[in-house]
């Protein structure tokens, strides 16, 4: 049975994922019998393209999804050159892991109500430095041209891309290469950059690949942070699909399809950037420059990790400041008072969704780990090398949430099936799944056999060893899996969305639902209550093994 787990879990990514991206193009040419549409035709391409701005949502959409690798990439690189094996380089290792668990929409409020002309940022240097006695007349938050949302994206990326970095690393041997290349005369910085820098590249190509689809078609940091007339082209999809009039189903089919174009093409610049940029750094590579700009690249890279971490520190300082504030005039730095009124207004509120996301996220990574267990442990029974089609397990990754999403929604209303919990957790399984499989496939691959092989001599047998053996022996990594999965599940906006028919509600639907209108006290309490989850999910990750091998010092990390 074992050995069928990695084909089960590779077909339960890829069937849903190529399946709706194929249904999801039916509406957009017309044919939708649920509808009473059974003829297939143009118009709804017709409607898209003479939709007022639609050039404008696009280029957004473009320029986000290129310049966010591109500059998340090269902050990511000028760091690890000039700040690996130094005491920061320590310190930020430690705090990698934790940022990613910060869900996009609390960091978006955060980042909001930092920078916002009213923000955090505004009151702490006003008036002393600027002058102002009242918010400037200047747009920040929701910008025409989603310079805000750019910024936004590259700070939650940053991190991303710097633990994909570090995990790929290690197979470079750097310090060797780097002592090389100091014997050559060249400075530590400029080293890293010339014989690190284009072998590490390939191994976080993909990484880069997954941040672009996601930066190109975000929907939760674009509502939040994203420019409204007109708004990103995710965005508009999205209104259109959850619009009353149900004509416009065939709109959004259109628009999804326009979306998976965008983000192609923002891939199709970022492989022409990439030939490119390669050309140059071989040319810079033959020109032996030494030590050319290794001031301005160690200056940049000591500086642009501490800045990210300053801006999101003060993003939750942000929103802790305003959950908790009472009556705060502007340009005083602190509230007048302080209270928990907003976080009493909003107890009943709370409830239902704060059920409903632990719920979800907790069956869905639950499901994700028994899926990736089977097939780990089918893979080491089996002494198989790794499957080449283990990529697909980027696949959800791959292609926009919006455009499988919606291709899902149209199978289930062909098929006659209703909005339902069970729906919802498998949409959020789909992209669990990934995360699940590679927090924990390294360590559970990289357990040692003889462990097992001592088992089995004592007569054990396959199961028993895999339950009184290998499941106590990486009780840490599956608990450290586990809490990925569940932050990547609490900070789900459009699967819940969309899939649930907005009946179902999170506590990042109903935040996300909060920009229209609310204050921002009220957003705030929302917003701690999402970043808190995945915390608890660490700490419980962290101390669970302690309890529980409190008197078994050694079994507490086996990583």
């Amino acid at each position: 049975m074992l050995r069928w787990a990695g084909h089960s879990l590779i077909f339960l990514l890829a069937a849903p994922i190529l399946l709706g991206t194929l249904i999801a193009s039916l509406p957009a040419f017309g044919y939708f019998p649920p509808l009473g549409s059974s003829d297939f035709s143009l118009e709804a391409w017709r409607e898209l393209f003479e939709v007022p701005g639609l050039t404008r949502s696009v280029l957004i959409s473009l320029i986000s999804g290129v310049l966010t690798p591109l500059i998340s990439l090269a902050l990511v690189f000028l760091y690890l050159a000039s700040a690996t094996g130094s005491k920061l380089d320590l310190w930020i290792r430690r705090l990698v892991s934790p940022l990613l668990s910060f869900p996009h929409a609390a960091a978006a409020f955060g980042l909001a109500f930092l920078i916002a002309p009213s923000g955090l940022l505004s009151r702490i240097i006003s008036p002393e430095l600027t002058g102002w006695e009242r918010p400037p007349d200047i747009l920040i938050v929701n910008d025409t041209w989603g310079l805000t949302l750019l910024f936004g994206l590259i700070v939650k990326e940053v991190p991303f891309l710097l633990l994909m970095s570090l995990a790929a690393l290690p197979q470079l041997q750097p310090r060797h290469r780097i002592e090389v290349a100091r014997t050559l005369g060249y400075r530590p910085t400029i080293a890293w950059l010339k014989v690190i820098a284009p072998s590490l590249y390939p191994l976080v190509r993909l990484p880069v690949i997954v941040v672009i689809v996601f930066a190109s078609a975000t929907v939760d940091v674009a509502l939040i942070l994203g420019p409204t007339l007109p708004p990103t082209l995710s965005v508009r999809v999205l209104s259109w699909f959850n619009d009353p009039d149900l004509n416009l189903r065939f709109l959004a089919a259109a628009g999804s399809l326009l979306q998976l174009g965008v983000s192609l093409i923002a891939v199709a610049i970022w492989l022409a950037l990439e030939k490119f940029v390669g050309l140059l750094w071989r040319f810079w590579l033959a020109a032996g420059n030494l030590n050319t700009g290794e001031g301005l690249a160690f200056a940049i890279g000591r500086s642009a990790m501490p800045l990210v971490l300053v801006v999101i520190a003060g993003s939750i300082l942000a929103l802790l400041a305003n959950a908790f504030a009472g009556p705060w005039r502007y340009p005083s730095a602190l509230p007048s008072s302080w209270t928990i009124q907003h976080w009493a207004n909003s107890l009943s509120d709370l409830s239902t969704p704060l059920f409903n996301t632990v719920l979800i996220s907790v069956s869905s990574t639950l499901l994700a780990l028994l899926l990736v267990v089977a097939t780990l442990e089918s893979e080491r029974q089996s002494s198989k090398s790794k499957s080449t089609a283990l990529w697909l397990l980027y696949l959800p990754l791959l292609i926009p949430q919006i455009v499988f999403l919606f291709g899902i929604i149209v199978l289930t209303e062909f098929v006659g099936w209703q909005a339902n919990l069970s729906l919802v957790i498998f949409g959020h399984l789909l992209f669990v799944l990934p995360y699940v499989f590679l927090s924990l496939s390294e360590a559970y691959r990289q357990l040692d056999p003889r462990w097992t092989q001592v088992a089995s001599t004592l007569g054990a047998s396959q199961l028993k060893s895999f339950w009184r053996i290998r499941i106590p022996l990486l009780l840490a990594p599956c608990l450290t899996a586990v809490a990925i999965g569940m932050a990547i599940s609490i900070s789900l906006f459009l699967p819940t969305q969309l899939l649930g028919a907005g009946r179902i509600t999170t506590i990042t639907s109903e935040a996300v639902a909060l920009t229209s209108g609310a204050s921002r006290n009220l957003i705030s309490v929302w917003a701690v209550v999402q970043l808190s989850l995945p915390i608890l999910g660490f700490m419980m990750a962290l101390l669970i093994p302690k309890f529980v091998w409190r008197n078994r010092s050694g079994m507490i990390d086996t990583r």
